[in-house]
């Protein structure tokens, strides 16, 4: 099994900082690699907390009436 995607992940998120942009909620852990990279590293085990983000279908909008009425 790979690493998983922490992209995909609910605990992760993007951070302000330059030097360390990508973090995890749960482990506290902020850096330049994916998170579950530094777990496995850390603890030779693939990330026990990942939990995969629900999908929402975005909508299709068939027309935008305000720019339909501009053309």
């Amino acid at each position: 099994m790979d690493n998983p995607n922490c992209a995909n992940c609910i605990h992760f998120y993007i951070t302000l900082d330059e030097n360390r942009p990508r973090a995890c909620r749960v482990f506290n852990i902020k850096g330049r690699s994916l998170p579950s990279i530094d777990v496995k590293k850390f603890t030779g085990y693939h990330c026990p907390v990942f939990k995969e983000k629900e999908r929402k279908d975005k909508p299709v909008y068939k027309s935008n009436k305000i720019l339909d009425t501009f053309a």
